[in-house]
């Protein structure tokens, strides 16, 4: 099977730079899949996972929004933050998850951003997530 090239880059450099045959992003607009040849395409990325896939093994990417790129040849994901799964610290991810929890349990005794600890919530979530995708 053909295989395309997928970069995925954060401000602060490469996080990812491989071959697949199969590229799997959450779009805002819905899940995408993405082989060589694919027809040219922008599209806003949601928090979540991008997969990549060749024969049987995966790689897996924790995004938190961005864009993903797709040219017939290339596949390039510009992401506000990015980690590898096998990179993800669980624990850390575990206690930002339960203080974004205790942040949203609280909103009506604090004054709080609602909207930054749903976000919040969100990235630890996936971050656990794409861990836990990442050792299968």
């Amino acid at each position: 099977m053909k295989t395309i090239a997928v970069s995925i880059v954060t401000p602060d450099g490469p996080v990812y730079e491989s071959e697949a045959e199969l590229v799997v992003a959450k779009a805002t607009s819905g899940e995408l899949g993405v082989m060589a040849g694919h027809v040219p395409l922008v599209a806003p990325l949601a928090i979540g996972s991008v997969r990549m896939k060749t024969g049987n093994d995966q790689d897996v990417v924790a995004v938190t929004g961005g864009f993903l790129e797709v040219r017939p040849d290339k596949v390039t994901v510009l992401a506000q933050a990015a980690e590898r799964a096998e990179e993800i610290d669980v624990d850390r991810a575990l206690r930002a998850k339960q203080r974004a929890e205790e942040r949203l349990n609280q909103k009506r005794e604090a004054n709080i951003d609602q909207k930054r600890a749903e976000l919040a919530l969100r990235r630890a979530i996936n971050r656990i997530q794409v861990a836990q995708l990442g050792k299968k």
